[in-house]
C-alpha cells in the first residue's frame, strides 16, 4: 500500500472519529429544544457534553490539517468549491462555542434564551450541512481539467446530497438522544429513551434509502459490507433502546456512524473528489497527494502524536463518566 493510500485511510478514520464524537455532541444541542422542558433540564443536557465538546472538535481540526498536508489539491478544490457551506459551518462552530461559555454569564431571561437558541441552531445546521457536503463529494461535482470547481452553490443542493444531510441530522440527533439516556438519571432519562426510539425509526428509513442509493450508484463489494454493518448496527441500536440497554445502544449507534462514513470513503476510493464533467478530471489519491517525502514525515509525526491525543481524550471521558440529573444542578443566582 502506497503512503497516499495510507493517508486516505487515516483521513477517513479522522472523519469517522469526528462524526462519532461530534455526532452526539450536535445531537445534544438539538435536543435542548426537543427534549428539555425547562432551563434546568437544558443545563443538564449541556453539562453532559460540557467537559468534552471542545475536545471532540479536535478531530475536525486534525482532519482538515491532514487533508491540507497530505492532499493539497483536494483541500484547495474542496474549500474553494464548498466555500459557502463550509463558511456557514465554521461560523456555527464559533458561535456555538461562545454560546456554551456565555450562556450563564448574565442572569437575564432574554440573554440566556438567546444563547440557548444559538446552541440549538448552531448544532442543527452543521449536522445537516455535513451530510450535504459529503453527499456531494461522493456523488461528484463540477471539476474542470485544472482541478477547479466550476459549479455554484445551487449545484450542491441536489436530491442525493439533501437526503444525505437529513440522514446526518437525524442520525446525530438519535445518537445524541441515546447519549442523553446514557448520561442522565430520572425523568429526563426516560424521555430520552422514548424520543430515541421514535428518532431511530425515522433515521432507519432515511439511512436505508441513502445507503442503498450510494451502493447502487457508487458502491462495490467492500462498501456493500460496510452498508450491511451500518444497517444491522442501527437496527440493533433501536432494539437496545427499546430494551433499556443504553450502553449497548450507544455503542451500536456509534458503530452505525462508523460503518456509514466508512462506506462513503470506500465508495469514493481511489477518488478523493470525483468530477461530474469528466472522469479524467477527477481528483484521486495519486494526482491530489503531496510528495512521498512529505507523506513520510507526516506519518512519523502522526504515529507519535495521535496515540497521545487519544489517550488523553479517553481519560477525559473516563473522569466525567458519571450520570447527572436535575438534582445535581445548583439553583441559579
Amino acid at each position: 500500500m502506497e503512503l497516499h493510500d495510507v493517508w486516505f485511510v487515516l483521513i477517513a478514520v479522522l472523519w469517522i472519529g469526528y462524526f462519532f464524537l461530534e455526532g452526539f455532541d450536535f445531537g445534544i444541542g438539538v435536543l435542548t429544544k426537543l427534549l428539555a422542558r425547562d432551563r434546568k433540564e437544558r443545563r443538564v443536557l449541556i453539562n453532559t457534553i460540557g467537559p468534552v465538546w471542545d475536545g471532540n472538535e479536535v478531530w475536525l481540526l486534525t482532519a482538515g490539517g491532514a487533508t491540507f498536508a497530505a492532499f493539497p489539491e483536494w483541500y484547495a478544490t474542496l474549500f474553494s468549491g464548498f466555500y459557502l457551506p463550509l463558511l456557514i459551518i465554521l461560523l456555527c462552530l464559533i458561535v456555538r462555542g461562545v454560546a456554551f461559555e456565555y450562556r450563564a454569564k448574565r442572569p437575564e431571561e432574554r440573554w440566556q434564551t438567546n444563547w440557548e437558541n444559538a446552541i440549538f441552531w448552531t448544532s442543527l445546521i452543521p449536522a445537516l450541512l455535513w451530510g450535504v457536503a459529503f453527499g456531494n463529494i461522493v456523488r461528484g461535482v463540477k471539476i474542470n481539467a485544472d482541478m477547479e470547481y466550476v459549479g455554484n452553490f445551487g449545484d450542491l443542493l441536489n436530491p442525493y446530497a439533501i437526503l444525505g444531510g437529513l440522514v446526518t441530522l437525524f442520525l446525530f440527533t438519535f445518537h445524541g438522544a441515546v447519549f442523553a439516556g446514557l448520561k442522565t438519571v430520572g425523568d429526563i432519562r426516560e424521555r430520552a429513551r422514548r424520543l430515541a426510539l421514535k428518532l431511530g425509526l425515522v433515521t432507519a428509513v432515511l439511512s436505508l434509502g441513502f445507503l442503498l442509493w450510494t451502493q447502487v450508484a457508487h458502491g462495490d463489494g467492500w462498501s456493500l459490507l460496510a452498508m450491511i454493518t451500518a444497517v444491522v448496527a442501527l437496527v440493533g441500536a433501536i432494539g437496545a433502546v427499546a430494551a433499556g440497554r443504553e450502553g449497548w445502544s450507544f455503542a451500536l449507534s456509534g458503530l452505525t456512524i462508523t460503518a456509514a462514513v466508512a462506506m462513503l470513503f470506500l465508495a469514493l476510493f481511489p477518488n478523493v473528489m470525483p468530477s461530474s464533467l469528466n472522469d479524467a478530471w477527477s481528483l484521486t489519491v495519486t494526482n491530489a497527494s503531496s510528495t512521498p517525502y512529505t507523506l513520510k514525515i507526516m506519518t512519523w509525526c502522526a504515529g507519535i502524536a495521535t496515540p497521545m491525543v487519544m489517550i488523553y481524550q479517553g481519560w477525559t471521558y473516563w473522569v466525567f463518566r458519571k450520570r447527572i440529573g436535575t438534582q445535581h444542578i445548583a439553583e441559579a443566582h
